[in-house]
């Protein structure tokens, strides 16, 4: 959990955030997840990172696949819990912050990152290590994020530059991983307000190989 007060702070900011009817960021998926579609089986297990109000960790319920996720407002997560009720999915839900979660190794054929980016460049560092251990091999990280030119449309996201994403930044933090499609690019976001309008994206699919790499053996198609 993070030190002193530093996790109340944050969990009160989003159940603030998140203490109303209104769904803060839609109940659809994020677009760029929803695209991913076709890589994904009935029956894998999953992890939604951070995910808020649950239209992320709902929708991959509804494709068929077995769901942990997690969030630090219990607003939010209780949010999440009656949105998978009404679409008549299970999803184990758990309130937590990304510092407190216990990454198992080798868990999860899909772990869904989207708009992390609340996270520092010291907590993203630890993220995205925790997150490649918890794939197993062959799994697959999903992630959406805002790029720097972000802060000139002012459309969602921090507002603080450290927190924004590059392609040489996510091929960094991804080292161990194969990556599979890597773009920057533009698109009219409609996500709820908060994620309203157009906006500067990154998209990231990287897969964790059967072996490690550089060991000598051929990855896994």
């Amino acid at each position: 959990m993070m030190a002193g007060n530093r996790f109340e702070d944050a969990a009160r900011v989003w159940d603030e955030r998140y203490g109303t009817a209104e769904f803060v960021f839609g109940i659809e998926p994020n677009s760029y997840l929803a695209r991913q579609a076709p890589l994904l089986k009935a029956g894998q297990r999953a992890l939604a990172v951070a995910d808020g109000e649950g239209r992320n960790s709902v929708w991959l319920a509804r494709q068929g696949l077995r769901v942990d996720a997690f969030d630090i407002s219990s607003a939010g997560v209780g949010k999440a819990r009656s949105l998978a009720h009404d679409a008549g999915v299970v999803v184990n839900y758990q309130v937590s912050d990304c510092a407190a979660w216990v990454w198992n190794t080798d868990a999860y054929d899909v772990i869904a990152a989207i708009f992390i980016q609340f996270a520092d460049p010291t907590l993203r560092a630890q993220l995205f290590a925790g997150m490649t251990a918890a794939l197993k091999p062959g799994g697959l990280l999903i992630v959406q994020g805002y790029t720097p030119k972000q802060l000139e449309y002012n459309t969602g996201g921090p507002g603080v530059l450290d927190n924004l994403y590059t392609e040489p930044m996510l091929r960094a933090a991804c080292a161990g991983l194969e990556i599979v499609e890597l773009e920057e690019y533009e698109a009219e976001l409609g996500e709820g307000k908060r994620h309203a309008g157009r906006s500067a994206l990154v998209g990231m699919v990287a897969r964790k190989p059967a072996h490690p790499v550089g060991d000598g053996t051929v990855p896994s198609p």
